[in-house]
């Protein structure tokens, strides 16, 4: 875990220095820095993640890289869905709601035919991956 934490903390510099672009696994990629409010801690966090775009929305992806529980980060917006993301070098006031039924499948579908990889994550999680749409506020 706290190799995921200095990698992350590495990304979230990375982005900032660079007006939102970042390398590694994330180059090339569209990559976000999604601001949430613990929902235990009310400790505000900060995490890299990628992203799709849906109309003036923006959608995330609870995939954790396949890992069987939901990421934190999950909870948090469940609990306090008011949160901020940074894109390129602009803030946006979000908020956070879970797609469901055919939204969530065309939004799921489509994340992963343009990047092949969440289908992977969808095989190892072995659980229905959250599809989250960020809708400015």
């Amino acid at each position: 875990m706290a190799d995921t934490k200095e990698m992350n903390q590495d990304i979230v510099k990375e982005f900032r220095a660079s007006a939102g672009v970042v390398g590694g696994y994330f180059e090339g990629k569209p990559v976000l820095l999604l601001h949430h409010t613990g929902a235990k801690s009310g400790i505000v966090r900060v995490n890299p993640l990628m992203y799709n775009v849906e109309g003036d929305d923006l959608v995330i992806f609870a995939s954790k890289g396949g890992a069987p529980s939901h990421p934190d980060w999950y909870r948090n917006l469940k609990a306090n869905p008011k949160a901020q993301v940074e894109v390129g070098t602009d803030t946006l006031d979000v908020i956070a709601r879970e797609a469901t039924g055919e939204e969530r499948d065309r939004l799921w579908e489509r994340q992963k035919a343009e990047y092949p990889q969440f289908a992977g994550y969808e095989k190892t999680a072995n659980r229905v991956i959250p599809v989250i749409v960020l809708e400015r506020r």
